[in-house]
């Protein structure tokens, strides 16, 4: 027997489950959340697997977090509030007097430009430059090097990486791959590593992304449509780590094992239901002044009666049965209910707002994920034989007859 998310009784702030074990076989019925089934997994689910879920070769060099930069000197900011970021005045300076300075200075974009901003716009430049050998900035662009060797160095100096310290001009951790991956690409899709609502959103290429960013280097509406909806969402808060109440979206445990519909970068049907919501909730984020935090504060609050959240609402349902459709599940039903993320004590609980979120119901939420994690099997045992087949091939002596 298991009984999910009970409030600890007493005055700790604990959510635990309930479980009733038994030593060999059992012969009595087994009850999950007061109902019977055929099984009880280690995940407290009635159907899938008890081993976690396995990274996906399909899902690979997909998913990346962004440079962690490791000095601010590397930056302009003028709402830097610290004093270790150069102001822009400085930037369009340096600019002015050597325009080949230009070719290492990218807008900067972190997790809060995403979040916090109606366009997603970022702020803040940065100097960088990428893998390049110090003799070369040095010769190329003195002024910029100068910069760095003052504002940067000294801190570097103080790390323990030896790596970080011998290559201080360079960022900490520089990503080629992610960048490799973004070339070519006009847009790509993002999410705060660390946020309330889990949501996504378009960024230009071309751009330096914060290691506070995760970034997908997909650019159509059917690849925006299958990461935002329910479906991936479920799947990244049970399997992704947590900072407080907020998601942090790990992309090897978020990602990597999520098994994704057939043809989800460019089905048609995705194409079409991700460019409705996100068009829409584009617009209507322009249009109140709000980013994307303030929006799903709206989006998740049971006492917003405004007709535009009800739209967004509306559409990302429509999401939600594009993807659960491609799936083959018609019979799972989107319907939201406003819910508590977690049971809270009323009387001790006071003005501070509730946890509540539009989201499916529990049971919807458990089929779900039962079904993603039998999926997610399926698929690793069609990847290994198919690994297991190219191995035995490439084995055999290949003459010419």
């Amino acid at each position: 027997r298991a009984t999910k998310r009970v409030k600890w009784p007493g005055d700790a702030a604990v959510i635990v489950s309930v479980l009733h074990v038994a030593s060999g076989e059992c012969a009595g019925d087994r009850i999950l959340d007061g109902e019977t089934v055929d099984r009880i997994t280690a995940f407290l689910f009635h159907r899938g697997g008890h081993a976690d879920p396995v990274r996906l070769a399909a899902n690979g060099g997909k998913s990346f977090v962004g440079s962690y930069v490791l000095g601010m000197g590397f930056t302009f900011d003028d709402t830097d509030k610290k004093g270790v970021a150069s102001p822009l005045a400085d930037m369009q300076r340096l600019i002015e007097a050597d325009p080949s300075n230009r070719e290492i200075v990218f807008p900067y974009v972190g997790g809060e430009e995403v979040n916090t901003s109606p366009t997603h716009t970022h702020h803040r430049y940065v100097i960088n430059f990428a893998e390049r050998s110090e003799e070369e900035c040095r010769r190329r662009w003195p002024d910029l090097m100068a910069m760095v060797e003052e504002r940067v160095k000294p801190e570097r100096m103080k790390v323990n990486r030896k790596v970080r310290r011998i290559r201080w001009w360079q960022f900490g951790d520089r990503q080629p791959a992610l960048y490799a991956a973004c070339d070519g690409l006009n847009r790509v899709l993002t999410i705060s590593r660390v946020g309330q609502h889990a949501s996504l959103a378009f960024l230009p290429s071309g751009m330096v992304y914060a290691e506070s960013v995760v970034v997908f280097p997909f650019q159509t509406f059917a690849a925006f449509c299958a990461l935002q909806s329910r479906t991936h969402e479920i799947w990244a808060r049970f399997f992704g780590s947590s900072m407080k109440d907020d998601l942090r979206y790990t992309p090897s445990d978020c990602f990597e094992t999520f098994p994704f519909p057939e043809n989800w970068e460019t089905h048609s049907d995705l194409e079409a239901a991700g460019k409705d919501c996100y068009d829409y909730r584009a617009a209507l984020m322009v249009e109140n002044d709000e980013g994307i935090t303030k929006t799903y504060n709206r989006f998740h609050d049971p006492d917003e009666r405004d007709p535009r959240i009800a739209e967004l609402r509306r559409l990302h349902a429509a999401m939600d049965r594009a993807v659960l459709d491609v799936y083959g599940w018609d019979d799972i039903p989107t319907d939201c209910e406003f819910l508590l993320d977690y049971e809270i004590d009323e009387e001790t609980w006071g003005r501070k707002k509730k946890p509540w979120r539009y989201r499916w119901p529990d049971a919807v939420r458990d089929e779900v994920l039962a079904r993603l994690l039998s999926l997610n099997a399926e698929r690793a045992v069609e990847e290994r034989i198919a690994r297991s087949d190219v191995r035995r091939l490439a084995g055999y002596n290949w003459t010419a007859s």
